[in-house]
């Protein structure tokens, strides 16, 4: 059975098993490894925030803090994970944000923190996936969000 099928609930993808399921890639692949993945339930993206991150010269100089839209979009790259390893791979097919909707963000993200973002999929209707995202450092919500995605066949 190809690994990213499995239904075991639990399951976890190293860095290298999450770019074999999405097209993301240094400096745009914001998640380290997947946890907690239950296909077509849930999944919880890891990504580790080091100092070295190419946003933190700008965003902002003297206080780094992490964007929230690229917490959003690292909710989104667990999303598109948890789709894969529902439906497999589809061959030359990508996930698109559709709509983001009561994004919150209640806390900064720094340099050292560890992001563990919980996605739950809320519904699915042939291509478009609806997930309800929570982000957190330790046991802090730092962001949260819903947002829809489709997968598309880029021409």
């Amino acid at each position: 059975m190809d690994e990213t099928l499995s239904s075991d609930a639990g399951k976890t993808l190293d860095i290298d098993a999450i770019k074999d399921m999405i097209p993301h890639r240094h400096p745009f692949l914001l998640i380290d490894e997947v946890t907690d993945l239950t296909p077509d339930v849930e999944a919880t993206g890891i990504k580790n925030v080091s100092a070295d991150e190419p946003y933190f010269e700008g965003h902002f100089p003297g206080h780094p803090i992490m964007p929230g839209v690229l917490i959003v979009e690292a909710m989104a790259q667990t999303s598109a994970v948890l789709v894969v390893s529902t439906m497999g791979k589809q061959p030359g097919s990508v996930v698109y944000f559709m709509s983001v909707d009561q994004a919150r963000f209640r806390k900064p993200v720094f340099p050292g923190d560890q992001l563990h973002l919980h996605v739950v999929k809320q519904r699915q209707r042939g291509k478009v996936w609806k997930f309800q995202g929570e982000a957190r450092v330790g046991e802090d919500i730092v962001a949260e969000a819903t947002f829809t995605a489709m997968i598309v066949d880029p021409k």
